[in-house]
């Protein structure tokens, strides 16, 4: 499952609160960090994406910092927040050209004696996925395969791209949701002990 810890758009104690808090869970879990988002001071972070086969659904929500501010001593507030979410998993579709089954049709179009006479277009489907592409273009099957697995090859492609756009999406929406208070998880000091 992905995670991802967010700072919001709080000052440098929530991203040090991430960094913290990203600390704590690689202490009791197995964790494979899969991006992060340096913050504003080095060595903090305004998000983090990771991936564990834990589930760390107990955490999800709030997560409070009682705190004096690191960055600013005189400061007054003392309470941290970030936010701890679960991402959607984006999927991607490979493409084998083994699962690809092929077809042949005569074209239509100008063309002359060729035109009725040779079964020249090809019809491309991808069989796990019902995808179909296609090819009318050339007097030769060969050149009219190349050109359907060329066009379907796109269609993966493309799908995939926006699969990704939109799983980029998701985490920026999250990482601007934070809510402050109704803490699910609280932390408390210097060492981060959680209470």
């Amino acid at each position: 499952m992905k995670y991802q810890i967010s700072s919001g758009q709080g000052p440098a104690e929530c991203e040090l609160t991430v960094k913290r808090f990203l600390e704590y869970l690689q202490g009791k879990y197995r964790i494979e960090v899969l991006r992060i988002v340096e913050g504003y001071n080095k060595g903090i972070y305004k998000s983090v994406i990771f991936e564990t086969k834990d589930d760390l659904s107990e955490y999800i929500g709030a997560i409070k910092w009682v705190c004096q501010s690191f960055y600013r001593p005189t400061h007054k507030r003392k309470n941290w927040f970030i936010d701890f979410s679960m991402c959607d998993e984006a999927f991607s579709i490979v493409f084998r050209q083994e699962e690809v089954k092929y077809e042949t049709f005569r074209s239509s179009g100008p063309g002359g004696q060729h035109v009725n006479t040779t079964d020249s277009g090809v019809r491309a489907v991808h069989i796990p996925t019902g995808i179909v592409s296609c090819c009318t273009k050339e007097r030769s099957q060969y050149m009219n395969k190349k050109i359907a697995l060329k066009q379907m090859e796109q269609i993966f492609n493309d799908a995939n791209m926006l699969q990704e756009a939109l799983e980029k999406a998701n985490m920026w929406k999250n990482h601007r949701q934070l809510e402050r208070g109704n803490a699910v998880c609280v932390f408390q000091g210097y060492n981060f002990k959680r209470i």
